[in-house]
């Protein structure tokens, strides 16, 4: 969708003469790598290792190499140069399961299976499970302290979210619980069908349960930490409730338009970053897994200049300048693990060679190994 009274730009025309330049530069330039699965591949990302924050792109979910390479490029950074944290395009509650289990914690009793909403292909696949192994044998190995976290930036699992708050309120204030309840209570109905709400909002013309939900934000965020409870568990409930208020404003707000919810979403995974860097001190450092659109700088493309649209790769690199690193993965051919609608049996196509007028095209005219 465009916003009002903005037309697309054409794309630049084909300049075969400029563009045998930039091959020409492009293949005298690049640097060959081994197979991502190559014993050398990951030292190629060691000129990264003092960034506050490593974001990996991918161009498609469902392809196995982007995740192999960034499991290799993540090994790296973690045994060589201390990151501490791994952020993924995933839902905060899901996320949570595997943090526990590559930590060495405790499984939450009310906490469901991981990933549930998502694609077999996006997270629950062969690769993503050799990284968590992984994970949580080099854990195994660290002080408790340094172990590294993982964490999920995305806003959309409301159900599992409002349950982990009112588990935490349970334990450690049952009186506030009791409130979280009652203002949690407007959203009971439409946890599983949150699209609903967001139509109904709009129809009546008013936020019916927005008030409440940033009330219980606050309420949480303002609470001081009592002596001996654990940060990690104040920690996931604060994002919890940071993921319930903004996930009742993006439902509410995206029958707008794209760009609102668009920008929404993508300020919700910074700012999550942003809380999980602060609560693991001024020595955090991150890597984040994620689409092309959303770890790229959307200031500098049609994103940002025609559509109005921000990412947290932006975000990323005005806050952190040269200490956030934008790493994206690209391709010309292939197959990938896909459905033709959300939820459908997932499909094995043939993706289509890039675009003419793409970078990616132009890496694929270099012809560099």
């Amino acid at each position: 969708m465009q916003p009002a009274g903005i037309q697309p730009p054409d794309a630049p025309p084909l300049d075969p003469k400029r563009d045998a330049a930039i091959v020409d530069l492009i293949a005298g330039t690049a640097e060959p790598f081994d197979d991502v699965d190559g014993p050398t591949f990951g030292a190629l990302f060691d000129r990264f290792g003092d960034c506050r924050v490593v974001l990996l792109g991918e161009a498609s979910h469902g392809t196995a190499e982007f995740y192999r390479a960034r499991a290799a490029i993540t090994r790296r950074l973690i045994e060589r140069h201390g990151f501490n944290i791994v952020a993924v395009e995933a839902d905060w509650p899901d996320a949570a399961v595997i943090d526990r289990r590559v930590r060495g914690k405790p499984s939450a009793e009310s906490s469901e299976a991981a990933f549930q909403r998502f694609p077999t292909w996006m997270w629950r696949n062969t690769e993503f499970q050799s990284f968590t192994r992984w994970l949580a044998d080099w854990n195994e190995a660290q002080p408790r302290p340094d172990r590294v976290s993982f964490h999920g930036l995305d806003l959309y699992n409301l159900s599992g979210s409002i349950t982990a708050v009112l588990d935490y309120l349970d334990e450690t204030d049952p009186e506030a619980a009791a409130v979280a309840r009652e203002r949690y209570g407007c959203l009971q109905p439409w946890v599983r069908d949150p699209q609903t709400y967001g139509r109904m909002a709009v129809t009546q013309g008013y936020a019916e349960c927005e008030g409440a939900v940033v009330q219980m934000l606050s309420d949480l965020l303002q609470r001081r930490l009592p002596a001996g409870e654990d940060r990690d568990d104040w920690l996931d409930a604060t994002a919890n409730a940071r993921l319930v208020r903004n996930a009742e404003a993006y439902y509410r707000i995206m029958y707008y338009g794209a760009a609102e919810s668009w920008n929404l979403r993508d300020t919700h995974m910074f700012e999550t970053l942003c809380a999980v860097l602060d609560a693991r001190g001024p020595n955090s450092k991150a890597v984040v897994w994620a689409h092309n659109s959303h770890i790229g700088d959307a200031s500098r493309t049609e994103m940002g200049l025609v559509r109005g649209e921000l990412n947290i790769g932006q975000l990323c690199r005005e806050r952190f300048g040269s200490q956030a690193a934008l790493i994206g993965f690209g391709t010309h051919t292939g197959t990938v693990a896909c459905a033709s609608d959300w939820g459908a049996p997932m499909k094995t196509k043939a993706i289509n060679p890039s675009r003419p007028d793409s970078y990616e095209r132009l890496c694929h005219d270099a012809r560099a190994p």
